[in-house]
């Protein structure tokens, strides 16, 4: 069983697949953009556990793969992991009508696709996630970004996949904590725009952490179809997209206070800032508390954080979060940009939010 999603952007359009088995099928989903040497990137992680099937199928496919096995974790996605990356990819000669293919979660989708875009002033890259959050999210509609000191992802650039290759049997690797990380990003479709999914998601979300591939292969099309709708409405995010950071406002500055540590993952940053977000849109007036505490019994159920109290260590101050707040993508003319809810499935970006509001939330 799998399913194909088509982000339709004009001539950069592209199509995501979604199911069990594809990375065995690989050469063939990448034939028609591969040329000459390919260099696939990842982390040696991943390579342990996916790189050499990846490699036997295109090398069967008479497609030279050329593996660059890069460390792990967010540490990799900098300008010294952008510099050691683009070094290799000029040795190898990549040229502007070539490919590379990202094999990884976010960090390498991210630094390669931020790589492929300045190389040789763009060149094409396909996107293989392996984990949950970089297949529902971050592999994607084109977001390329590196890490600096001031916050996440605040050098990048976009520029679009030619294809995403999404094979959830490669979900069966993650650790369990990793695989709650990206379903909290699951969940915020629901809270965002579907409150249907968030339906079925209360259903069957277990289900689909369990391992059921027809529940996974659902959840990931799901996520990566209303993802592709927005984004081929609002490529560069100037009005609709910026929906799909429900969450991020908070996450982030909980990541930042935490010290992009392990004590708290993106994914985990993501299902409490969602919480705080539907906090707050209660706290405003904008809709019902019993949607807040909904969602965060969900989140419960399954596993994820759901609150500033469920991270481990010293609590972080509310001040704190909102001076890291400031640095966010999202500010324009000083103001914080909020994504809240009028109720499950109907958020909206505001810039009049009183920061009372946010600390009040923030302390409770």
């Amino acid at each position: 069983m799998s399913e194909t999603i088509r982000v339709g952007l004009g001539d950069r359009s592209y199509d995501i697949h979604v199911g069990a088995g594809l990375l065995a099928r690989s050469s063939e989903l990448l034939s028609p953009f591969a040329r000459g040497t390919v260099p696939v990137v990842t982390d040696s992680h991943v390579a342990k556990l996916h790189l050499d099937p990846l490699v036997a199928s295109l090398t069967q496919a008479g497609i030279k793969p050329l593996p660059i096995v890069l460390a792990p974790g967010e540490g990799t996605k900098s300008f010294a992991g952008l510099e050691r990356l683009t070094t290799e990819l000029l040795r190898a000669n990549v040229d502007r009508g070539g490919l590379i293919v990202a094999l990884g979660g976010g960090v390498i989708g991210d630094l390669v696709g931020f790589a492929a875009g300045v190389l040789k002033r763009g060149v094409d890259f396909a996107q293989i996630p392996t984990t949950l959050l970089s297949q529902v999210d971050s592999s994607v509609g084109g977001k390329t970004a590196i890490n600096v000191p001031e916050g996440k992802n605040l050098v990048g650039m976009f520029h679009q996949p030619r294809i995403v290759i999404a094979d959830i049997a490669t979900l069966k690797t993650l650790p369990r904590r990793e695989l709650l990380a990206g379903y909290a990003e699951v969940v915020k479709y629901g809270a965002l725009g579907d409150a249907e999914f968030f339906d079925w998601l209360e259903a069957n979300g277990a289900k689909a952490l369990a391992g059921d591939a027809a529940a996974l292969t659902r959840i990931v099309a799901h996520s990566c179809r209303m993802k592709a709708d927005i984004v081929a409405r609002d490529e560069r995010e100037t009005g609709e997209r910026a929906l799909l950071n429900l969450g991020h406002t908070f996450g982030h500055a909980l990541e930042a206070a935490t010290g992009f540590s392990d004590r708290l993952l993106h994914g985990e940053g993501v299902a409490i800032g969602t919480v705080l977000a539907l906090n707050l849109s209660a706290k405003l007036g904008l809709s019902p508390q019993t949607d807040a505490t909904r969602f965060a019994k969900h989140l419960k159920a399954v596993g994820l954080p759901a609150a500033i109290a469920d991270i481990p260590g010293p609590r972080p101050e509310a001040d704190t979060l909102i001076a890291a707040m400031a640095h966010d993508k999202k500010v324009k003319d000083g103001k914080l940009t909020f994504v809240l809810a009028k109720g499950l499935g109907h958020a909206f970006t505001s810039r009049d939010v009183p920061l009372d509001a946010v600390r009040s939330v923030l302390s409770a």
